[in-house]
Order: C-alpha cells, then sequence, then structure tokens
C-alpha cells in the first residue's frame, strides 16, 4: 500500500499547473481623524475611504454577484495602534434581518458580516473577526492545511453594530496586540470578506471562493500598502479572584458538609517578539467549566470528554497537529488512582482494615505556558509545558489513624512543534510531546513527523505521519512502538478520493499525554464523493459519499485462540441534500459482515466473532433561522446474533420566543434488544477459566433542557440541566470459545447481576463582561448520582430517585479583569 501512495504521488505532481484566477486588491489608508465605536459611520474619517465592493455569492450559487438591494459595503482604515472596519450590509426590509442576542462567540440565528486576515500572506494561516447586527463577537484561527476553522481562538477588540430600516450597519476596531505580523516598512497582506444573510442560506465573499477548490485562505484577496507599522508591546494580564461555597450531605461522621474556597490567580500574555507570543497561566482555576456528560461505559475503551478549559483550546492548533495532544491528560486522573485501591498488606496500597477518606479524581494543575508564533519564513514553533502536583489518596483503619498514600508524583507534561509551510498551502511538522514524573515511576516520549503536500494546483493532496512512543524508567514499562499513517488523495473538484493506510504495532503508546484507544492493527479506508454545487428549482447542493473500511492485526499476540488477523470490513453509502426551503436531509446505508473483536473479551489472545449488521440512517433539520427548529436522526442496526436489532433515536429542538430568549431540548433513546457483550471472567485460584458474555437489554435515554436569556451584547443568564439514564439487564450468560463464538455457560454459580446509572447536572451561568476582556462570572453547579442494580422501575421514577438522592451543589463567583499593557502606556501618556 504504501509503494502504491509512493508512486502515485509521483504522478500527483507530475500534472501542470495552472495560473490562479486574478485576486482583488485593496489599497490600504489610514485614519485621518478619530473614529468612535458606536456601529454608526459618521465619523469624518470614514469619508475618504475606499469601498470594497461587488461581493460575489459563495452558497449557495456560488459565483453569481450579490443583487443591489442587498449589497455590502465595507471600508477598511488604520493608524498606528489598530485597523478599523465598518460598512454597511442592505436589505429589503428591516424584518429581513436575521438577528438575536446569542452571546459571545455564538452565531445562533444571527447574520453576520467578518474580515479574515493572512497578516503573513502565507496563504494558509489566517484570523478571522465577525460581527452580529446586534454587535456580538466571534473570533477564529484558520489553517488551509485541513480548512480547519478553530473558534476556541480569542482576541480582544471592540465591535458595535446598528440596525435600520433598510439594513444594518458595524465598526470594529482590531488592535495590532490582536494581531501577530511582521516588522516591515511595507506591507501585504491577505484579507477576505464575508458576509452570511441567514434567512436565505446566502453567503458573500469580497474575493470570489471556489467550492471547488480546496481550501480558504489561499483563496483570499489582498490589502496593499500597509506603511510604517509596528508590532505593539503585546502584554497583558487577566488576573482573577473566586470564591466556591460547596454542599453535599457527606454520609461518614464527621465530615464537613459545607465546605468554602478563596483562589485567586493570573493569565499573562507577552509578546516575546512580532511573531511569537507566550500565555501563562499561574494557580489556574477551572472550577466554573461546563461538567461532563458523564456516561456509563460497557466498551473496553475509555470516555473520551470534550476539553472545556480556555486555556488549553485557545490557540492550541499546533499542538494538536498529529493527534498526538489529549490536554484532558493534564491535570487528569492519577497514575495510580485505581491501583491504590487493591487491597494490600503494603504500604503504597489501602490495607484491609482500612477505608478511603478520600482519593481525588484529578490531579492538580500548577501552572501551564504555551509559547507558539511563527518567523517571516513560514516556520511554526509551538513549546507548552505544564506542572501537576504530587497527589494522595487519604485512608483511615478501624482504631482510627490515618495516613496518605501517593496516587501521583510531580509530574511535568511538555511539547514542542516545529512546523514549516511550504509552497503550494504544504506544510511539514516535527511534534514531540514527553511526560516526566518524579520517582520511580515510569516517564514516556512520542516523537511524529508529519507532511502535508498539495501539487501546484492544489488538486491533489498527500499526508501522512510517522511516529515513535517509548515508555521508560521503570521495570515493564521499557517499550518502544511505531506507528504510521498516509493518505492521498483529490481533493478539489466535483469528484473527490481519499484513500488511506493506519497502522500502529502492539507497542504503541501514546496515552500518556495522547489519546489512543487501541493498538495493534492495519486499517485501510476508501472514500469518495461526488457533489452538486450548482443549486437548481428544489435543491441548494448534494453530496454522495461511499466509504469500505478493512481492518486486520497487526501482528498476532502471543496464544492468540482464533488463528486469524482478521477484524472488520465495513462499507456504506450516504447522501446529504441541502433543499431550496434551507431543509437539510440525509441517509445512510450500510452492511457489516462477520469479523473478530479482540479487544472486547478483555484480555489478550482471545476474540468475540461479531455478528453481521445491517444499517440504516435517516435524518432530517428544518430551516435553523426560523422560530422553530426541529433536527430528527434515527438509526437502527440489525444484528444476526440473536436477532438483535439496536435502535438510535435523536430528536433536538428549539424555540427562540424573542431575540433575547430561547429554549432547546435533546432528546436521545437508545433501546437494544439481545445485545451481546462481555460480562466477567471465570477464575479458579490464579487460573482463567473462561470469558463470559452475557445477552442483554439496554436501554439508554438522555434528556438535556437548556435556556439562555441575553440582557443585552454584554450580559446574559444561560441554564443547562442534563439526565442520563441507563440500564443493563443481562438475561442468560455464555462462555467465550476458542474460535470466538458464544455458548451457554457451564458456570451455574455465576449470578446475573443487574446495573442502573442515572447522572443529573445542572449548569447555571450568569456571565457580564464589564469591559474589553473583563469578566464576571456566577455560577450554580448541582450533581445528583445514582449507581445501583434496580433496573425494574421507570425512566421517570429513577428521574425521581436521583433527584432526591445525595446533590453537590456548588455557588461560585470569579471575576477577570483584563489589562493591556499598550492601552495603560496610552492612557498614562
Amino acid at each position: 500500500m504504501i509503494r502504491f501512495l509512493l508512486y502515485t504521488l509521483a504522478s500527483v505532481y507530475s500534472v501542470l499547473a495552472v495560473g490562479q484566477s486574478a485576486k482583488k486588491e485593496l489599497a490600504a489608508q489610514r485614519a485621518t481623524s478619530p473614529i468612535k465605536i458606536d456601529g454608526i459611520l459618521d465619523d469624518q474619517a470614514w469619508n475618504k475611504a475606499v469601498p470594497a465592493r461587488d461581493f460575489v455569492e459563495w452558497e449557495p450559487a456560488a459565483g453569481r454577484p450579490e443583487d443591489s438591494a442587498t449589497r455590502t459595503v465595507v471600508y477598511i482604515l488604520y493608524d498606528d495602534i489598530s485597523i478599523y472596519i465598518g460598512g454597511y450590509c442592505y436589505e429589503r426590509t428591516r424584518d429581513s434581518i436575521s438577528k438575536e442576542l446569542a452571546g459571545r462567540d455564538a452565531i445562533g440565528v444571527n447574520d453576520f458580516i467578518g474580515i479574515l486576515l493572512d497578516t503573513y500572506n502565507d496563504r494558509i494561516n489566517g484570523v478571522g473577526f465577525f460581527v452580529t447586527p446586534y454587535g456580538e463577537q466571534f473570533d477564529a484561527k484558520y489553517s488551509n492545511g485541513n480548512n480547519l476553522e478553530d473558534p476556541s481562538w480569542n482576541a480582544v477588540w471592540q465591535s458595535a453594530a446598528k440596525v435600520h430600516n433598510d439594513g444594518w450597519s458595524f465598526e470594529m476596531r482590531v488592535p495590532y496586540s490582536a494581531l501577530r505580523f511582521s516588522n516591515r516598512a511595507n506591507q501585504r497582506w491577505g484579507m477576505n470578506i464575508t458576509r452570511r444573510r441567514n434567512k436565505t442560506g446566502q453567503q458573500y465573499m469580497w474575493n470570489p471562493i471556489d467550492p471547488n477548490k480546496n481550501g480558504i485562505m489561499n483563496q483570499a484577496g489582498l490589502w496593499t500598502g500597509i506603511e510604517k507599522i509596528k508590532p505593539p508591546i503585546r502584554l497583558s494580564f487577566s488576573p482573577y479572584f473566586s470564591a466556591y461555597l460547596n454542599h453535599y450531605p457527606e454520609d461518614v461522621q464527621g465530615a464537613k458538609e459545607w465546605k468554602s474556597s478563596i483562589n485567586g490567580g493570573m493569565d499573562l500574555k507577552y509578546g516575546i517578539s512580532e511573531g511569537f507570543t507566550l500565555d501563562m497561566t499561574l494557580i489556574p482555576d477551572f472550577g466554573q467549566v461546563q461538567s461532563d456528560n458523564h456516561v456509563l461505559n460497557l466498551s473496553p475503551f475509555e470516555i473520551k470528554y470534550n476539553e472545556n478549559r480556555s486555556f488549553f483550546t485557545e490557540g492550541t492548533e499546533l499542538f494538536n497537529k498529529g493527534d498526538l495532544f489529549y490536554s484532558r491528560r493534564i491535570g487528569g486522573q492519577p497514575v495510580r488512582y485505581y491501583d491504590v485501591q487493591d487491597t494490600s498488606t503494603s504500604e503504597d496500597h489501602v490495607h484491609t482494615n482500612e477505608h478511603f477518606i478520600k482519593n481525588p479524581q484529578e490531579s492538580k494543575l500548577i501552572n501551564a505556558t504555551k509559547v507558539s508564533g511563527r518567523t517571516r519564513k513560514g516556520l511554526g514553533i509551538g513549546i507548552f509545558n505544564a506542572i501537576t502536583q504530587p497527589m494522595y489518596a487519604r485512608v483511615e483503619n478501624e482504631t482510627g489513624e490515618k495516613r496518605s498514600i501517593k496516587t501521583d508524583p510531580l509530574t511535568n507534561y511538555n511539547i514542542v512543534v516545529l512546523d514549516q509551510t511550504l509552497k503550494n498551502n504544504s506544510a511539514l511538522s516535527l511534534i514531540n510531546t514527553n511526560v516526566t514524573r518524579t520517582g520511580s515511576y515510569y516517564n514516556a516520549n512520542v516523537t511524529g513527523g508529519l507532511f502535508d503536500l498539495n501539487n501546484k494546483k492544489n488538486t491533489y493532496n498527500l499526508k501522512g505521519k510517522m511516529v515513535v512512543s517509548q515508555l521508560y524508567g521503570s521495570p515493564g514499562k521499557n517499550t518502544v512502538g511505531h506507528a504510521h499513517l498516509m493518505t492521498i488523495g483529490k481533493t478539489s473538484g466535483n469528484w473527490r478520493f481519499q484513500l488511506t493506510e493506519d497502522a500502529t504495532d502492539a507497542d504503541y503508546n501514546i496515552n500518556d499525554m495522547g489519546i489512543l484507544f487501541n493498538n495493534n492493527y492495519l486499517d485501510h479506508y476508501v472514500n469518495t464523493n461526488y457533489r452538486w454545487q450548482k443549486p437548481t428549482s428544489w435543491y441548494n447542493r448534494i453530496q454522495v459519499n461511499y466509504n469500505a473500511y478493512y481492518s486486520t492485526l497487526y501482528s498476532k499476540v502471543p496464544d492468540q485462540k482464533i488463528g486469524s488477523k482478521f477484524q472488520t470490513f465495513a462499507t456504506n453509502v450516504n447522501a446529504n441534500m441541502q433543499l431550496k426551503n434551507l431543509w437539510f436531509v440525509a441517509m445512510y446505508v450500510g452492511y457489516v459482515p462477520h469479523g473478530n473483536d479482540f479487544y472486547e473479551p478483555r484480555v489478550v489472545g482471545y476474540s468475540f466473532r461479531t455478528p453481521s449488521r445491517f444499517q440504516l440512517n435517516p435524518s432530517i433539520e428544518t430551516n435553523s433561522a426560523l422560530k422553530y427548529f426541529v433536527a430528527f436522526n434515527y438509526f437502527v442496526g440489525l444484528r444476526s446474533l440473536f436477532n438483535s436489532p439496536n435502535h438510535q433515536l435523536n430528536f433536538s429542538q428549539r424555540y427562540r420566543f424573542n431575540d433575547k430568549f430561547s429554549v432547546t431540548h435533546q432528546t436521545f433513546y437508545n433501546p437494544t434488544i439481545n445485545d451481546a457483550g462481555y460480562y466477567s471472567q471465570y477464575v479458579e485460584g490464579n487460573t482463567l477459566k473462561d470469558i463470559i458474555f452475557s445477552r442483554r437489554d439496554l436501554k439508554t435515554i438522555e434528556n438535556i433542557l437548556s435556556f439562555k436569556y441575553n440582557f443585552n451584547a454584554r450580559s446574559g443568564i444561560t441554564f443547562r440541566a442534563r439526565h442520563y439514564w441507563s440500564k443493563v439487564n443481562p438475561k442468560q450468560l455464555y462462555d467465550l470459545q476458542p474460535d470466538g463464538n458464544l455458548a451457554p455457560t457451564i458456570h451455574s454459580d455465576v449470578a446475573l447481576v443487574n446495573h442502573n446509572t442515572n447522572y443529573f447536572n445542572v449548569d447555571a451561568v450568569y456571565t457580564w463582561q464589564f469591559a474589553p476582556g473583563s469578566f464576571l462570572n456566577i455560577v450554580w453547579k448541582d450533581q445528583g448520582v445514582v449507581d445501583d442494580n434496580e433496573v425494574r422501575s421507570s425512566y421517570f421514577h429513577d428521574f425521581d430517585r436521583t433527584l432526591s438522592s445525595p446533590q453537590n451543589n456548588n455557588l461560585s463567583v470569579k471575576l477577570i479583569y483584563y489589562l493591556d499593557y499598550a492601552n495603560l502606556k496610552r492612557r498614562k501618556g
């Protein structure tokens, strides 16, 4: 496969290039007088500005000029400290404007206008600043390499807008402290301007973008003649103060039900040079982030949770290259969290006559630092470092004696990334992650090389990575593993395809700083799709996809019970379509024949023969711009073993009462009959006799109710309540046979045990942005958990039991104040 990909690469690069279409240019102009950011273009400075006009539709009808009645006019000025963007988005009537108060970084149903800036004009990387008709802000980073939009990036800038009878006007001020650019006397930046009209589903670009071409930043226009601007001293501080009050009715004599804490710390940003920035968080406080969506995990793999901590999401595009970094590892579960729970006579485990007073589930972060940026020659450099403190479990014996057991040592997490941009929107990258622990604990090191290459026409792509992982420093933890991934594809045009080989050996392990659910596989993928991009009388666009997947073990493992290395083959056809009324409809049809699951048995060498599966998945979404929005998704999988149907229903609805208030409800319903899965192990003495599976009925229901009410563009309330219920009812037990099939168990002494799990969470947040970059947050959290063997009750009975269970309530107040050195210096001057 690799030889074939390399041969194909040679063919790809033999294709002759064609010239790029002419790019629009806008001459930069200096502001001649002060500009007040109030959304009204009545400042004298705007009178002499040359407008950017004649926008072209991007979607749905690419290339069509905008109508004069809904035209867009934008002006751009600059001075020694900022860029100013102002303009007018014309509409036929006031009611044609789609608008709501959605909050910072939430577009909602809003129309918007935004500017994309490629300050180094490398045609790969850029930043975007967007404003809605109510003046709310959205900003993001962009990268052509994988068409990535990173909305987690945040900058401090000003915006305002004003709604009129024939459209809406806007103004933005983007200070140079929010940008990175070179210190040259005369500059030209890549630039594009985009406008969205949500009620019609139209989006326009100042410099046209061809949807059949790969990339966005490489199709930008130019902002030329920017003279005598200098990168400022980029230094800002965000000190915080927080207070917490927590109540939990502890079922332990002498334990306090009420606890409180007061915290303080600071985030710092410093521009080391014109292109590089230092970000640091000292004594961070992440207590106000949204609660995780905990679930009952019946799989052999861990659950991957979203990262909600802003420091680990903002400006991390360099560190996420190669998928080697899973930020939840930092401040995550201590490495010996479960080890110490095994009763033992040794001092580093809990003894049989002891019980836990506490065993912290998360390590405490002391500090974290990021240095990132890009040189004039396109070399991106990223350095990340974080330190977590030692963690201890606290235990007590029958006589009241207490002691501590170390569960996590002082640990240092480090990432170094080098990313060199090349011609034709290509790049080469090198990334290294390292985890170093004090004492006798093991350490981990991962090094990967990445390449992302495009031909001159930007129509074909070859990308991949080669990675080496190493565990060292502790007996039994000295291993070296390898992995590679290679993908070649056609990335432009109506017809596109992708061929992929992905492989890891049995020793490959990146889980100390990354996430890998399993190793020892050799996978091949074929993906191809065809797109109809030109709207007709009844649809705007259609895409049809075909996918196939074939997986084997990379190498057989010792004492493997079944001789085959084959894991699975899957194939499917799916299509999605946007109709003329802006509804989306989609259909998926798939088939998976019998395979071998080497992970479900939980013991190396065993395999479960998986049933064949026929899968069907229709879905539909209504027009999201309407007051009432509905999304419906239904999946059914028909499995041959035990005649087991698996149904999954997702239903989401949202109603907007007005521009300030909306309510959203989401339901997930998953009943499964006669599912087959791992149950337990039958052990005699120290000898494993059998792997036991169960035939079981499963039912999962999840409901999420949320609402938001925004008082204005600076303050609002969000409320989110989630209840998750999952029950497992095993009906019959089976022994796993050497050929991977199941036979009724011979062990009559193994009991059938039900499982019932409930999670209930409330996250209520009040946010007030009282100054640019400065916030007051008041957060209430509530959590209730019921986990037992009671499965006969109904959903509503379980919901009531969960609400009646001991609730962990947390109330917190956090004040963040943004201080910018450049602003302080100007005020002093």
